[in-house]
Formats: structure tokens, C-alpha cells, sequence
């Protein structure tokens, strides 16, 4: 089975780092995967994309994901941009975001498509935690959790790879708390 993942963020939020982590946790599992970015010549702060499949066989496609099986948005401020996120999403399907309340117009589009939108304030649990507003780790947590993927040990020993000393355990604390509080919107 394919399962392809599209990451929504700003340019400088580690929406990239979210994918490759991801990528790796399914790597340590024996899976195959593939994660890639999408942005051109943009600056920091500017929207951006980062794509994550994962397969128990190899993946022999090379393009754009378009049909994803989960969105995940790391930047709070790209919510009120419905359209886009929910572009491609089919049915049944998760949608993760940072948000204590997510944008009515968000919650009335997922209901209409039939989406199941999951929130976590990955917000607080960086500031507490990072003591900035680095939402990568907690909403790649979150995502692990709703999509049960890969095993949230093998996204701690992913981050492993990734980081080191006092960075390490807080991004383990902070993707920890992304798992445990992410939750259905109802």
C-alpha cells in the first residue's frame, strides 16, 4: 500500500525536516520512502510544500503528490486557505493542523467533503517547550498518531539521526506531546 502525505507550511518552519523525519522513521521500519520539497525561489516565510510517501514495496512514481492520503499543516496562518489544503483530499481522509480552533470555514468544508479533521496547538507545545515557535516536531508527532504510519519509536530514533544533545530532547519531548495531545475536531 502507497501512502502519500502532503505537509503545508512557511519557508524556515521545518516543514521539510517534518518530512524527511518521517521518511526516515519508515526507512528504520524497512519501509520504502520517498520525501521531497516543493518551493521555487521563494523566501523565508513564504508558503511551501513538502511531500512523504511511504510503501511496502518500492515506489517507482516521481511526480507531485496529488491525491494524498493525509494533509498536514504545520502553519496556522495557511488555514483560512481551505481550498489549497483540502485540494485532492478524498473522502475519509485526515486532515492534521496546528490550531487550538480551527477557521469555521475549515470545519464546514471538511464536513461537506467528508474529511476527518484532527487539531493539536503544536503553538503552545513549542513555546513551552522550544521557547519558539518551531511546530514541525509536535505536528509530526500528531501526525504519526493519526495515521499510525510508522511507530512513534521510530520517529524518536529518526530525530536521533537529525539532532543531538539539549535539541534532541526537546524536539523528543515536543514530538511526544504532538502524539499525545492531537485529537479528533468534532
Amino acid at each position: 500500500m502507497l501512502f502519500e502525505v502532503r505537509w503545508h507550511g512557511r519557508g524556515g518552519q521545518g516543514v521539510v525536516t517534518a518530512s524527511d523525519l518521517l521518511a526516515r522513521a519508515a526507512i528504520i521500519e524497512g519501509k520504502y520512502a520517498q520525501h521531497f520539497p516543493e518551493f521555487g525561489p521563494e523566501r523565508m516565510g513564504a508558503p511551501i510544500r513538502a511531500f512523504t510517501r511511504i510503501s511496502d514495496k518500492p515506489i517507482e512514481l516521481h511526480t507531485g503528490v496529488y491525491e494524498p492520503e493525509m494533509v498536514v499543516v504545520i502553519d496556522p496562518t495557511l488555514l483560512i486557505k481551505t481550498e489549497m489544503i483540502l485540494q485532492g483530499m478524498r473522502e475519509d481522509r485526515p486532515l492534521v493542523v496546528n490550531a487550538k480552533t480551527p477557521p469555521q470555514t475549515l470545519v464546514d468544508r471538511c464536513k461537506e467533503k467528508n474529511i476527518k479533521l484532527y487539531v493539536v496547538d503544536a503553538y503552545t507545545i513549542a513555546i513551552e517547550v522550544l521557547k519558539r515557535p518551531f511546530y514541525n516536531t509536535p505536528m509530526l508527532g500528531a501526525a504519526v498518531k493519526v495515521s499510525g504510519l510508522v511507530k512513534l519509536d521510530s520517529v524518536l530514533k529518526a530525530a536521533e539521526l537529525r539532532f543531538s544533545g539539549d535539541i534532541l530532547k526537546k524536539n523528543i519531548e515536543v514530538i511526544k506531546k504532538g502524539f499525545n495531545e492531537v485529537k479528533e475536531y468534532a
